[in-house]
């Protein structure tokens, strides 16, 4: 019996993929958890066989604090950057989309209980790249948006015309999809360009 537990924003995702696991005859729940705070203490209690995770609550975890159970880490491809830290060798983690179909989540269950590689080649592609698609200068630009500087400031801190700067916040909305200068932080934030 692969002792599973669940750790996954949303409870309509953590209740249906529970679900579903439940009719698999050598997969038993454990635990449900829809709070990244809550993740290390429901593994010291339940000491999982395999942990099934949204990036965003074991990124950045002390992999101590999540014991020797293997993590199926589901992410959305605009964070795949982020899984770089998640890529170690001493580490039995898997990858796979956060849109991963409900089979394919079961097999990676029964894989990396198996300690076998559980991989999304394309996420780990995309956490591999080194680089993003901003120049330097639209991540400094970038970073100073991020961090609350209006337009004014950011020119005078990077020694730009305010003109340049709506220039370079213009065409890192476009490169990165976003309609917004908030819009195109958080996604350039979240696929860990900034």
């Amino acid at each position: 019996m692969i002792r599973t537990l669940l750790a996954l924003d949303g409870a309509l995702v953590l209740g249906a993929l529970s679900f579903v696991l439940a009719a698999e005859d050598d997969i038993r729940v454990v635990a449900e958890v829809d709070r990244g705070d809550a993740v290390s203490a429901a593994v010291r209690a339940q000491r999982p066989d395999v942990m099934v995770a949204d990036l965003d609550f074991v990124e950045g975890v002390d992999p101590g604090r999540l014991g020797l159970c293997p993590v199926l880490v589901l992410a959305h491809p605009h964070r795949a950057r982020r899984l770089r830290g998640l890529l170690c060798p001493t580490r039995a983690v898997g990858i796979l989309r956060s849109d991963a179909g409900p089979q394919r989540v079961i097999d990676g269950i029964r894989r990396l209980a198996r300690r076998e590689p559980v991989l999304d080649a394309d996420l780990v592609v995309a956490a591999l790249r080194s680089d993003g698609p901003l120049t330097s200068r639209e991540t400094e630009v970038l970073r100073l948006t991020a961090a609350g500087a209006p337009v004014a400031e950011v020119a005078v801190s990077l020694g730009l015309t305010r003109g340049t700067v709506r220039n370079h916040l213009g065409r890192i909305a476009r490169k990165v999809g976003a309609r917004t200068r908030v819009e195109a932080v958080r996604m350039a934030g979240e696929a860990g360009w900034i």
